[in-house]
């Protein structure tokens, strides 16, 4: 069925209004990254689930490794990174085995890496430069041996000064073994760079294995000096999460934290196998060494040698085993610890389960209350508009009760009371603005220059008389305009008293509420028309000059003192041409209550005044 033209505007105009041309642009924009941002993500996602020291896959990685240090202590790395992780004690308990087996089985790494590296010393020819480099450190040797006995002897000189005289040596001061440990200390540090130097042209890596194991030795102690915390029993707390964000946190945090307990374990089983492998092929060494030698005969230093060289491959096969069965019990450890992890993960599972359930019973009780209600406001005693408003409003109430408990349920409740507190004050401060303003305008309307009962006054272009003020609002009896002020409409309007702080009122009052009133006449042309209009001024001005006294002296008064004095209240003739003659605008000040009977009273006064000349031509 095809579209009619007029819809596919219409829909086009209503995608418009809503979007817009930019607005889609940076819509669209804003889809595109965050798709690309997701499949970025699960392509990384395996970056935080990993111990990055354990990636030494591949030729590139082991070569990496190498380069960064001789002997592998990743065995101390895991441990030291799962710990942290723990949050039970029983978790505690574990990490803390784990650390100690991984302690130990590095400090056996380093001790048979020394052994090693002290035998294939044994077996280095030395040539060129590294033969040269040898002589020159036992030269070095020698010569501290020296430097040694020259502090020793200056210092037995400078204790006993009987034995210069004796000898008849010059004297000596400190001067002179302050010289000699210098001197001492110079050779010392040039002794130490020459083995260095010698280290690195024969390939002896003893220096390079003790200053791993220097730099092992202080991260240890530094690491000891941190507490580390015991924790709760699993079950006490896993139930520390009581709210379901919390629960389903605490789920993901454990399938984590069982991933790289896995890699662990699985690591130190490599490990095993790797170890293992080592302790038999050097096993198979030794034995094929001491055959061959128990078939030939030398002389005692090469026998000697190869019992040296014999012990100390027996001290690493033994180093090995050790090692060996750290691994396996390190193993062991990170199976038991993963094994808690996943008990842990059935009770975080269990609550979460009953999350869920609580949040069904909410659900179930908002359904039945709102029943209960519709059933209530169905009772036909009840008025048909008032049932409805009140429905209403126990279903909203009903709403956002349910909606807080849920709420509560997968959040918890809130913590930060003075934060809670703070922006709670200042939600109640923005949606009661309107009372809190109406409130301070209230102590301004109640003042001298406010407004009172009984008050004629104009706000927002409606006047009235006042007939009540309270603390938030202010009620008039609605008189009409200004023109037709003292005719009441009957309608009660009521005003916040925040006018009195935002905008501006009008107050038409004094004490005799008096207001301006007008008449207009109508003269035809005559001769007489100056006589006339003398008669109305002399009547309007008897009628009126008791009512324009009273009012300029209260005007006086309420602009306290005589700054109005140049403004009167007498009663203003104007005259205005028309087409049947002359009209003339009689202006007066009259009380407000008695203005429609000071207009009569004038009405008949001029009427008699105008009649004056027709009796005068008939006598």
């Amino acid at each position: 069925m095809a579209i009619p033209p007029i819809a596919l505007s219409g829909g086009r105009k209503l995608r418009d209004r809503i979007f817009g041309s930019a607005r889609l642009v940076i819509l669209l924009i804003l889809s595109v990254v965050v798709v690309l941002c997701m499949v970025f993500s699960w392509t990384t996602r395996d970056a935080m689930g990993n111990l990055s020291f354990l990636n030494t896959k591949g030729s590139a990685g082991k070569a990496a490794s190498a380069k960064k240090a001789i002997v592998d202590i990743h065995p101390w790395q895991t441990a030291q990174a799962l710990a942290p992780l723990a949050v039970t004690a029983e978790e505690t308990e574990f990490a803390r085995e784990a650390e100690r087996l991984a302690d130990h089985e590095v400090d056996q790494a380093f001790a048979s890496a020394l052994r090693q590296a002290t035998l294939d010393a044994r077996h280095i020819t030395l040539t060129g430069e590294a033969l040269a480099l040898s002589q020159r450190v036992v030269q070095l040797q020698q010569l501290i041996v020296q430097d040694k006995a020259e502090v020793e002897s200056v210092t037995a000189q400078l204790n006993s000064p009987a034995s210069h005289a004796k000898n008849g040596s010059p004297p000596l001061d400190q001067g002179d073994l302050e010289v000699a440990k210098a001197q001492l200390g110079l050779d010392s540090d040039e002794l130490a760079d020459a083995q260095q130097d010698l280290g690195r042209a024969s390939g002896d890596q003893t220096g390079q294995i003790q200053a791993e194991l220097n730099a092992h030795v202080a991260s240890m102690s530094e690491y000891e000096k941190q507490a580390h915390g015991g924790g709760q029993i699993a079950v006490i707390s896993e139930r520390q999460h009581g709210a379901l964000a919390g629960r389903v946190k605490a789920w993901f945090n454990q399938r984590d934290r069982y991933s790289l307990l896995q890699q662990a374990a699985n690591q130190a089983s490599a490990d095993v196998t790797t170890l293992t492998a080592q302790h038999n092929a050097l096993e198979a060494k030794v034995n094929s060494s001491a055959q061959a030698a128990a078939g030939t005969s030398a002389d005692h230093a090469t026998k000697l040698a190869d019992l040296r060289d014999r012990a100390a491959e027996r001290q690493i096969l033994s180093i090995t085993d050790d090692r060996i069965q750290t691994d396996q019990q390190l193993a062991t450890i990170y199976g038991k610890w993963a094994a808690q992890v996943q008990l842990q993960h059935r009770i975080v599972l269990h609550l979460i389960l009953q999350s869920f359930a609580l949040i069904a019973w909410i659900g179930i009780g908002m359904v039945l209350c709102d029943a209960l209600a519709r059933r209530l406001m169905a009772n036909p005693a009840l008025d048909r508009r008032r049932a409805q408003t009140l429905s209403r409003i126990l279903e909203l109430s009903i709403q956002v009760v349910g909606a807080a408990l849920i709420l509560v349920a997968i959040f918890g409740s809130p913590q930060e009371t003075p934060t809670i507190l703070g922006l709670a004050t200042a939600a109640l401060t923005i949606a009661l603005q309107d009372f809190i303003i109406a409130f301070l305008g209230w102590f301004i309307l109640i003042g001298k220059n406010g407004i009172h009962v009984g008050d004629w006054v104009e706000i927002n272009g409606v006047g009235g008389e006042v007939v009540d003020v309270r603390l938030f609002t202010t009620t008039l009896l609605e008189t009409g305009t200004l023109a037709d002020r003292g005719l009441p409409t009957g309608r009660r309007i009521t005003f916040m008293n925040a006018y009195a702080i935002r905008g501006q009122y009008f107050n038409f009052s004094t004490s005799g509420q008096w207001m301006w009133d007008e008449i207009t006449l109508s003269l035809p042309a005559s001769e007489d028309v100056h006589d006339v209009l003398g008669r109305i001024q002399r009547v309007v001005e008897a009628e009126t000059e008791k009512n324009a006294g009273l009012a300029e002296q209260e005007w006086k008064r309420g602009a306290h003192g005589d700054r109005l004095s140049r403004f009167s209240a007498t009663a203003v003739e104007n005259l205005r041409p028309s087409a049947s003659g002359i009209d003339v605008l009689v202006r007066y000040v009259t009380r407000a209550s008695e203005r429609f009977e000071q207009r009569n009273r004038l009405y008949q006064k001029l009427l008699e005044v105008l009649r004056e000349p027709v009796a005068a031509s008939a006598r």
